[in-house]
């Protein structure tokens, strides 16, 4: 992909339109027609006179003037003329509606080379796909479309970004009382990415909040440029990454031509840049419907109330999993609840209010109102409506208002939650938005949209990060270093390793033992998995124990490396990086020694980092447990283990163009003031 020389502009926000092609082309000019598009639509056709009551123009020098916007719907190779067309004219931009470009290059030779072709004929005029439907501005009634959609024209609202056509088509069909204001694909991303067009609407001042459905990050310059702005204009960006499973990154290669990433490391890169990522496309719109009302919020304290004690149990069970803390009421709100509510319910949050004041506007209000004021980040009231073909629901209608009536008198947050998605009616969910209450559909996506706007706004509180190492790759073949090589590489950047000696035979290796003093480990060298190999002894006490360490690895091992052997430690650490083809150079710290494949406990750091990152990460560890002091035991020494990171980060940085992998397994983190010690370390370079 290409970066943009030119604005995104005149083509997501068009006065004129140009359409190429038949039965697609049609269809974008009847969906502008029905949305109230204000602006000229000139249709290109070789052979037909009109289309839709518009004359018919038979080629791009044929038309009044260069297009703000084009909707190419012809065969792949044609597609390319007009765009090159296009551009001579200095149009705005173009969508590529055709596939059989990059994403179809297993079944069609030429696709790679077409998608080149195609690119080049753009030059700097923006164009999104190949293999993409295109765009629906529902601001402007602008429509690049070539299909049915359920959207309606608003004055403000939410933009959805995806890569699939598919999936930009049934979000358009939600029911959700979302506001869209903008569905844009971008298919192959030839050109123009999902981060640039997010850009692009970012901009528009009657655009709230970003959604990304990304399939393959495009650019990391482009995702860092959206971050930065979405700060500034304080317009918060929420991703629904795929591709964790291995099906899903298989599909993301042959249908995208994307490059998918480790869905860790993705994770790590979102929250380095303050961005939010959920898991499903109902949480996704959840969570935009709570930005585009109130933002990002300002912690992750939520409260919520239900008329049944079933309800708040599946409150209280959907938090378990959540970052959302149901806290404690203050003292001063349980006697507004107790005089509104009586004494027969029990004070608690989450609350069941039972039925006492059902239907009672003032009653519920007063109950409602007494919750809001515990400063709460989001108050929570669950509501499933009953089927309006069949039954009466003016008193869950009441309900609705109390909760509108406490949040204005509050000044609080407040959402309602049908438990099941279909007992939310459509119009309750669009009055509730105008009054400035959520209404969420499920309550797993309602608790998973606080975590996520919680997220951002603690995200947003730090200062934002230092770019990403940028970082080529040296050409050469990969070189491993000797475990001593690499520890004498890794304590020039100050990572603690123990005192140690080469040696080329067991005699020298026994001379060395005796010289830095027993216990002593001995290690071959020359050997990848030491310990599978019989390549390590440990607490070797004497000379003879050396020779005889010395002997049995002979047939193994190239030379000895002998070191002081390290006291018993509090926990075992590992550090290790690697090469993300998408993030660049990436830190792993986790659980290290026998634990790290039976625990699976780590945490990623995108680099460059610093202390409070790299603290943070190692709090979040199931290990952390120990280095706090389990169970009667000492604490770690973690502030040496902070350093410890820091310096490993600090070689992978500096060396970032040639290493290409890094494993210090385990780190030996001691008592507290002890310090910690590199115990082994593998490096392998491109030299």
């Amino acid at each position: 992909m290409t970066s943009m020389t030119r604005s995104l502009d005149r083509l997501i926000r068009p006065r004129s339109i140009a359409v190429f092609g038949g039965k697609e082309a049609g269809r974008v000019i009847e969906q502008c027609d029905k949305m109230g598009f204000a602006g000229a639509i000139w249709p290109v056709h070789p052979t037909r006179d009109e289309i839709h009551g518009r004359r018919c123009y038979r080629s791009v020098a044929d038309l009044p003037e260069a297009p703000d916007a084009s909707f190419v719907g012809v065969n792949r190779n044609l597609t390319i003329e007009i765009i090159r067309d296009l551009a001579a004219r200095g149009a705005g931009g173009a969508v590529c509606y055709a596939s059989g470009f990059r994403e179809a290059v297993t079944e069609l030779a030429d696709g790679d080379d077409l998608q080149k072709s195609l690119v080049e004929a753009a030059g700097d005029m923006p164009i999104l796909g190949p293999n993409c439907y295109g765009f629906i501005n529902m601001l402007d009634g602008a429509l690049l479309w070539p299909d049915q959609h359920g959207m309606v024209r608003i004055d403000k609202g939410v933009a959805v970004l995806t890569q699939s056509s598919n999936i930009a088509c049934n979000i358009s069909m939600q029911q959700r009382g979302l506001p869209l204001a903008y569905i844009l694909t971008a298919g192959n991303q030839a050109q123009t990415g999902l981060c640039d067009l997010a850009c692009a609407v970012l901009e528009d001042p009657r655009v709230t909040a970003v959604g990304l459905h990304i399939e393959g990050f495009d650019s990391i310059d482009a995702l860092e440029r959206l971050a930065r702005r979405a700060r500034e204009l304080k317009k918060p960006v929420v991703t629904l990454k795929v591709g964790k499973s291995e099906q899903a990154q298989l599909a993301t290669v042959s249908h995208t031509a994307s490059l998918a990433g480790n869905d860790a490391v993705s994770t790590a890169l979102l929250s380095r840049l303050g961005i939010g990522r959920v898991e499903t496309l109902p949480e996704l719109l959840e969570t935009l419907k709570l930005l585009h009302l109130h933002g990002p919020l300002a912690s992750f304290d939520i409260s919520s109330m239900s008329c049944s004690g079933g309800e708040a149990s599946l409150m209280a069970d959907a938090g378990v999993k959540r970052k959302v803390v149901y806290r404690a009421l203050h003292e001063e709100q349980r006697k507004p609840l107790r005089e509104a509510l009586g004494q027969m319910v029990t004070i608690a949050n989450p609350l069941d209010y039972h039925t006492f004041v059902w239907g009672n506007r003032e009653k519920q209000t007063e109950a409602f109102t007494a919750m809001m004021r515990g400063g709460y980040a989001l108050n929570l009231i669950v509501l499933d409506f009953p089927r309006l073909d069949r039954c009466d629901a003016s008193d869950w209608v009441t309900t609705c208002h109390a909760v509108i009536d406490a949040s204005r008198a509050s000044g609080a947050l407040a959402g309602i939650v049908a438990s099941m998605g279909e007992n939310m009616p459509e119009e309750t969910a669009l009055m509730l938005m105008e009054n400035g209450v959520v209404p969420f559909y499920g309550i797993e996506e309602a608790l998973a949209a606080a975590e996520a706007a919680a997220t951002i706004g603690a995200l947003w509180e730090k200062p934002l990060p230092a770019p990403l190492v940028r970082a080529g790759t040296a050409a050469g073949e990969p070189v491993t270093l000797t475990e001593h090589e690499a520890k004498t590489a890794l304590a020039a950047y100050d990572l603690p390793v123990p005192e140690g000696r080469v040696a080329e035979n067991a005699a020298q290796a026994a001379e060395a033992a005796e010289a830095l003093g027993f216990p002593v480990v001995l290690k071959g060298l020359g050997v990848a998995h030491k310990t599978e190999a019989g390549a390590v002894k440990l607490n070797l006490q004497t000379r003879e124990a050396v020779l005889e360490a010395a002997a049995a690895m002979a047939g193994v091992a190239s030379g000895y490396l002998v070191e002081k052997m390290v006291g018993r430690p509090v926990a075992e650490v590992i550090v290790g990086a690697m090469r993300d083809p998408v993030a660049g150079p990436v830190l792993t710290v986790g659980a290290g020694g026998i634990l790290v494949e039976l625990l699976e406990d780590s945490a990623i750091l995108t680099l460059p980092t610093d202390d409070r990152a790299i603290r943070e990460a190692i709090s979040g560890l199931k290990i952390a447990k120990l280095l706090q002091g389990y169970r009667g035991g000492p604490p770690g020494d973690v502030d040496a283990l902070v350093a410890a990171v820091a310096s490993a980060a600090s070689y992978v940085v500096s060396n970032a163009s040639i290493v290409d992998e890094l494993d210090i397994n385990p780190i030996m983190v001691l008592a507290d003031g002890d310090g910690v010690v590199a115990a082994d370390a593998l490096i392998r370079l491109r030299k």
